[in-house]
């Protein structure tokens, strides 16, 4: 199954994807799609209700704008340096464990919306993104049961302010939480249609200039044992995103680095999970 949400910004309605490729408004389920949803089983209850009220559901024009696909999680956790390809190019070590950051939740928008680039930023860079959906608590998780608690996958794009997160002191996340820096979206993807999200194609763009295009076989830690670890360090609640990392090919480790710019055009997409558009845009 194939959730979505559509309209205004922080006045989303939740969607489905029906078998035919139709949208449809299933705001008459009554829940949107967050923590509670998860924490109830939501996908199931919701595949169940749709069997005797999709043909009511009103039918979502095609020009709508797509909302972030789930409602502001408790939290977004990204992998820093998870793809062999991509350590390589910015000359660290392969990493021993998972490196992990938080990007703020603020950060969330609909995957078409404009990237604004950050009041005296110099380096906004691009990072196309594996997304992981947790379906519910998890924690001290074994690796064989890692599974369990993925409710589905989504397109994300970690923007990055590389001098913030690299040049000013401290942790990442001053450099990964301005507004805008999350697109996710459009769909959150169940698990059972991908069935080995450690295998799908992923790219992104500039431009129409072809930067990044990898596998998610390239990461050094994969999805099951990223699940695992993260929940040794905390409970990860229904709803949650963990962000898997990016591959090669973000403007830092191009020669010479090369970051966006007002009018710059981001496409981006992952096999399976469909596709993003973002313009940069200077922050007003």
């Amino acid at each position: 199954m194939k959730l979505f949400r559509f309209g205004t910004s922080n006045h989303e309605h939740p969607g489905v994807v029906l078998a035919t490729g139709q949208h449809i408004d299933v705001t008459h389920f009554g829940e949107d799609y967050d923590e509670s949803f998860f924490a109830t089983n939501g996908p199931d209850r919701l595949a169940h209700w749709l069997t005797a009220h999709a043909p009511t559901c009103p039918e979502v024009a095609n020009d709508v704008r797509f909302g972030p696909c789930i409602k502001r999680p408790s939290k977004l956790i990204c992998v820093g340096l998870n793809y062999a390809k991509h350590a390589a190019e910015t000359g660290a070590p392969t990493p021993a464990e998972p490196i992990l950051f938080f990007k703020a939740t603020t950060a969330l928008c609909g995957p078409n919306d404009d990237v604004i680039i950050p009041k005296r930023s110099e380096k906004t860079d691009w990072e196309v993104e594996l997304a992981i959906i947790i379906g519910k608590q998890a924690s001290y998780v074994e690796l064989d049961d890692a599974m369990d608690y993925v409710a589905g996958y989504a397109l994300h794009n970690d923007y990055s302010e590389r001098a913030w997160q690299l040049e000013r002191g401290g942790q990442w996340v001053k450099g990964k939480s301005a507004d805008t820096f999350a697109p996710l979206g459009p769909y959150l993807v169940t698990k059972d249609e991908i069935p080995d999200p450690n295998a799908l194609h992923l790219w992104l763009s500039v431009n129409d200039e072809p930067l990044q295009d990898s596998n998610t076989d390239d990461m050094i830690f994969n999805v099951p044992t990223l699940v695992s670890y993260i929940s040794q360090f905390m409970t990860l609640l229904p709803g949650d995103v963990i962000s898997t990392g990016t591959p090669a090919g973000v403007g830092l480790g191009l020669k010479p680095p090369r970051y966006l710019k007002p009018g710059d055009v981001v496409k981006l997409g992952i096999e399976g999970l469909g596709e993003q558009q973002q313009t940069a845009v200077s922050f007003q």
